[in-house]
């Protein structure tokens, strides 16, 4: 099978209709590709069904392969039960950890040698088949760990889903990527939901004042609890030690900015505790600068000219059509919400040699535009 081609993919099986298996569903069937849907909910394939997903499941077999989106503990059984109804000649799962569930099908005897572990590197808050969407894999990285006994038509059916559905294949052992993911994934969900469960009993006072960087801090906290309990349940050692690590950082912050005497204190206080403080921040930023940019390598530096703008419908899309009608590229947007204000600052990263040219394109066109 050519790992390179979508259209060795004639037809595919998934199993679990939740946001991640629809969402596959509807990359393949966007490139042509007939799925089938098979769920323990009916309403759920009803669902993605009518989201023009795939058809329901009738017991169809001989396909070219079947994508288990269940859950990690989950991933064993319905291996299990694809392959002894030998469903396809090859499968693959969804789950975010590794190591436990080929694990668990290698203690069922399942056939590993059909068997590719996968991971879509793409994910939303909500759940469920109504929030799945063709593109959420678009761009992103879809890791795959075959083992020892895994055939190359396996892994080369794994690698034609991730590019049919716009990602582009990693390949990597299911140690390390239970190891990165507990990283770059699992710790900062944790982290993100303690941050966020400081907020439950705060005064509305200060909730009021809450800006841009809390709600960045927090996103993924919205997550579904019980789907991230099974999570980080999945990957206890490697999440762990990142949440080891970030706890003695903070503690040692904690201590240093009592030691100084707070923000008073930092300035002609304590010196060396003050460093402390300052000394993990500067990792911070450190650390922050090693994401990949959005075409992998190291993320450039761009220039953010910040756009105040209505808070009305259609105003985002005009003040993008102007953009555009610049000729200038957006890199990135966030924006700045003001509550309580019919207004907020939609802030555009653009190249640097480009923000003086935006600037003067948008002031002449009547936008607030502050630099």
């Amino acid at each position: 099978m050519n790992a390179g081609s979508s259209g060795d993919l004639g037809r595919v099986l998934v199993v679990g209709a939740g946001l991640i298996g629809t969402s596959v569903a509807l990359a393949l069937r966007d490139r042509g590709i007939d799925v089938y849907l098979r769920d323990r909910d009916a309403a759920a394939v009803r669902l993605a069904a009518e989201l023009g997903a795939g058809v329901p499941w009738n017991g169809e077999d001989h396909l070219d392969l079947a994508v288990l989106a269940v859950p990690p503990s989950a991933v064993p059984a319905a291996l299990l039960d694809a392959q002894r109804a030998d469903l396809a000649r090859g499968y693959t799962d969804v789950a975010s950890v590794k190591m436990q569930p080929i694990a668990g099908a290698e203690a069922l005897g399942c056939d590993l040698a059909t068997f590719v572990g996968g991971h879509p590197l793409g994910g939303r808050e909500r759940s469920g088949p109504a929030a799945g969407r063709a593109d959420l894999f678009l761009g992103r990285p879809w890791a795959l760990c075959p083992t020892p006994t895994t055939k190359s038509d396996a892994t080369d059916a794994a690698m034609s889903l991730a590019r049919a559905c716009g990602a582009e294949p990693v390949v990597l052992s299911s140690e390390d990527h239970d190891r990165a993911v507990a990283l770059v994934s699992h710790a900062p969900h944790a982290v993100a939901s303690a941050m966020a469960a400081q907020l439950s009993d705060a005064d509305p006072a200060a909730l009021a004042l809450s800006g841009q960087g809390l709600r960045d801090v927090t996103r993924i906290a919205a997550g579904d609890a019980e789907l991230w309990t099974g999570i980080l349940a999945a990957n206890v050692g490697p999440v762990a030690d990142v949440l080891d690590r970030i706890a003695a950082d903070l503690v040692a912050a904690a201590a240093a900015l009592r030691s100084a005497g707070g923000a008073e204190g930092a300035e002609g206080g304590d010196a060396e505790a003050a460093g402390i403080v300052t000394e993990l921040l500067r990792r911070g930023n450190a650390g922050r600068s090693h994401i990949p940019g959005k075409r992998g390598g190291p993320a450039p530096s761009y220039a953010i000219v910040p756009v105040v703008i209505s808070d009305r419908p259609g105003e985002l899309a005009r003040l993008f059509d102007a953009v555009g009608e610049a000729g200038i590229n957006i890199e990135d947007v966030a924006i700045e919400h003001s509550p309580g204000l019919p207004v907020g600052v939609a802030e555009l990263s653009v190249r640097p040699d480009d923000a003086d040219e935006l600037v003067r394109r948008l002031g002449a066109q009547g936008w607030s535009v502050h630099r």
